[in-house]
This record gives C-alpha cells, structure tokens and sequence, in this order.
C-alpha cells in the first residue's frame, strides 16, 4: 500500500485551514502545514486539527515554504501539495493520485480550466491573468498545460530530486512545471474544482500576478534564449531592413531623405542583428551545459 503525504503552505488561514486539515487527513497517512510567518492562530489551529507544523519565524514565501515541507518529506510514496484557504477540494485527493499510482504520471496538476464548466466559476479579472501566465509558462516549459497556477497538484517521490526550488514566491508553480518538462517527467492533468466565494485567501490577485509574470518571464531568457532574444531581434531586424530598403528606394529615386530615419533604421539592424546572434549563442551554449550534466 502507498504512502502519502500532504504539504499544506499556510500564512494566516485560520479561518479555513482546519477544516482543510481534517478532510485532508481522510486521503493521506500525514499533514504537514508550513507556517509561514503568520499572526494569527494558524499554527495553533493546524496542530489541533491533527497536522504536523513546520513554522517560519518571517514570512519568506510560498516557494521556501514548499521547500521547508519537502525537506520534511520521509519515506512517502506520493506528495500532494493544496492550499490552505479553503478553495481546493480535499475530497479530490485520490483524481490526483491515481494516475500516480497506476503508473501513468510522475506529476499530476490539478486543473481549474480543462472543463470548461469550470471555467464559468472563475472571476474575469482572474482568469485575464491566468490565461497570460499559462501563455507564458507553456513558452518557457514547452508543455501545454491549462493551469499553470495552480495549487493543488501531486508528485511521485521519483519527481522530488528534480525540483530546484530557486523561487521563493508565488512563481514557484510555473519554476516546478519548467523543471519537470526539463527532466522528462510525465505530466497530466486532472480537472478539479474549486470556490472563490471564502473569501479566505490572503494573496493579492492583482500584485502576486504581477510578480509571477515578471518571474516568468525571466525564466524563459534562461529556458528559451531563443525565444527571449533572438524573436525580438529578427522582428526589430526586419523593421530596420524594411526601413532602410524604403530609404534606399528614396535615394535611387533622387528624393530627399530624413538624416534622422535613416540613422533610426541603421540602429535597428544593429540591435537586431546582436539579439539574434546573443540569443543564438546562449542557446548553444545553454545546450553544451545540459550535455556536460
């Protein structure tokens, strides 16, 4: 028989998290809650609903949270991570875990979105968001995954090693995608549901996007040097060409030509041409790393 493990990264939920705890348990042999820095009676509460508490004395984030909860991580079989805000459905545990146990997957993600009746129930402004933020993890994972945010997902202990946990914040759920795709794991998704009417949560929707986009974005010049440098710089290239192409057309015809455009133009090849050739020589040599290791 499998054993499993829950992580439950908590920062002032004790409104929801007991409850959260108790039907957990019903899944799993052991709870962990990763206090991280909270005021309230989040650690009080998680230890009388039966979890194990790991606290941080300040709140350093969702990623070193998750990694506090895998370095507490024994000898279980399979890991599942869901938030302590009330907004997951405990009693979707075994969707997750099932395609573990199988056989089928070393990573399993919870989707809000894979049916569309789910995503009816998300706020617009919310969903605005998740779409740019999928958009732009799929670019730097190269998968194709629906929901890239989300917190409630399950992993093999196979799966664990590969995580290189460098984000300490919110962008930790798009870093672990990317680190999966990187090593080859299998990755599936499982439809879940999920309720914004708790009211519970303590992120900021509009900041804790805005902070997982720029990390986003700053993983993909590491992944993909040729989609972060040398896409633009073909783009601004072909601008400067098509430019000066038009400039040069000018002269032929004798007409009189803009000093300033054609300096523009000439500035622009320039700075395409180093993009492209910069985000080609990453990408090779972002190649030879990966066969050294």
């Amino acid at each position: 028989m499998i054993k499993s493990v829950a992580i439950i990264p908590a920062y002032n939920e004790e409104v929801a998290l007991g409850s959260v705890i108790l039907r957990t348990l019903q899944y799993v042999n052991r709870v962990i809650v990763v206090d991280d820095g909270s005021s309230d009676k989040t650690s009080q509460i998680a230890r009388l609903a039966g979890a194990e508490v790991i606290k941080h004395p300040t709140n350093l984030g969702k990623g070193q949270g998750l990694k506090s909860g895998f370095q507490a991580i024994d000898d279980e079989d399979v890991i599942i991570l869901i938030d302590g805000d009330g907004q997951n459905n405990p009693d979707e545990i075994p969707k997750l875990i099932a395609p573990i146990e199988s056989g089928n997957a070393d990573f399993v993600n919870g989707s809000r979105y894979l049916e569309k009746s789910e995503e009816d129930d998300t706020p617009s402004y919310r969903r605005v968001g998740q779409k740019v933020l999928d958009k732009l993890t799929n670019i730097s994972s190269g998968l194709a995954i629906t929901d890239s945010q989300s917190g409630f997902r399950a992993f093999s202990k196979k799966a664990i090693p590969y995580f290189k946990m460098k984000e300490t914040g919110f962008a930790i759920e798009s870093e672990m995608l990317s680190d999966a795709a990187d090593n080859g794991l299998k990755i599936i998704e499982v439809p879940i549901s999920v309720r914004y009417d708790l009211n519970s949560s303590t992120k900021n929707p509009i900041s804790h996007g805005v902070k997982v986009l720029l990390k986003i974005i700053k993983d993909i010049e590491l992944r993909r040097p040729l989609i972060y440098f040398t896409l633009p710089g073909f783009i601004i290239f072909l601008i400067g060409t098509i430019s000066g192409i038009w400039l040069f057309n000018d002269y032929i015809n004798e007409t009189s030509i803009n000093f300033e455009t054609t300096v523009i133009a000439i500035v622009f090849v320039v700075i395409g041409l180093f993009l492209m050739l910069n985000g080609i020589l990453l990408d090779s040599i972002k190649k030879l790393i990966n066969e050294k290791l």
